[in-house]
């Protein structure tokens, strides 16, 4: 099992898991937006504000972000754990990794802030 501080929840299974259910959310949001916009086809400015005005919606629309968000880090983590190895980079692979990996933390920070703000307006 492969533990690091920069891992989501500290165990293969778990970030398995959680990266499957954050698709599961995503696609449960996206087949929603596509189905109301194919059923309002005259969908203006107002009535989508209205879609977003709900408590329901917007505590949906902050899953489907935080989701998005612990996809991205799993998937980001992944790929930089098997990639930038100490095989492929020897002693330098720790100093190739982290950068990128901070890169992409501070890169998804931003993303849940901004989202946070746009939805809730804090």
């Amino acid at each position: 099992m492969v533990t690091n501080i920069t891992n989501f929840s500290r165990s293969g299974l778990y970030d398995w898991m959680l990266q499957r259910l954050s698709a599961v959310v995503l696609g449960v949001y996206t087949v929603f937006l596509v189905g109301y916009i194919l059923c309002n086809p005259d969908m203006d400015y107002a009535r989508w504000k209205g879609l977003f005005d709900h408590l329901s919606m917007k505590v949906f629309t902050l899953s489907a972000l935080l989701s998005l968000v612990a996809h991205a880090w799993i998937g980001m983590w992944t790929i930089t754990t098997d990639y930038f190895n100490d095989r492929a980079f020897g002693s330098r692979s720790l100093l190739i990794r982290l950068p990128i990996q901070l890169a992409c933390f501070v890169a998804l920070f931003c993303y849940v802030v901004w989202g946070v703000h746009i939805l809730w307006g804090l």
